[in-house]
């Protein structure tokens, strides 16, 4: 059976490796399986967010054919702070979900 891993060990860089596993593997024997991804994490995976198609599971989930795991790093900054320092530095909005005002009638 055919599986995606996918892992983003810093930011900016995303590792992504097609794994073959038996029918019936779990994710946890699927992680294991991947040397490249142990090399590059010494924590225990049992501490790691991991999700498949975007949703968080646990490492018992057994796998179906072309799932593809996702392993999630900690958030170093708030989504919003973030936002806030991108909109300082660049001055102005980024993006604007809102439509434009009509232009007001002059009322004489």
């Amino acid at each position: 059976m055919r599986i995606e891993l996918v892992w983003s060990p810093g930011p900016g860089d995303v590792q992504h490796r097609w794994l073959e596993v038996p029918e019936g593997a779990t994710l946890e024997a699927a992680l294991q399986g991947c040397a490249d991804f142990m090399a590059a994490h010494t924590a225990p995976l049992d501490t790691l967010r991991v999700g498949i198609w975007g949703r968080i599971r646990s490492l018992q989930t057994p796998l179906r054919e072309r799932d593809r795991i996702e392993v999630y790093r900690p958030l170093t900054v708030d989504p919003k702070e973030a936002r806030r320092q991108r909109y300082a530095k660049r001055g102005e909005r980024i993006v604007s979900r809102h439509r434009p005002q009509p232009a007001k009638a002059d009322k004489g």
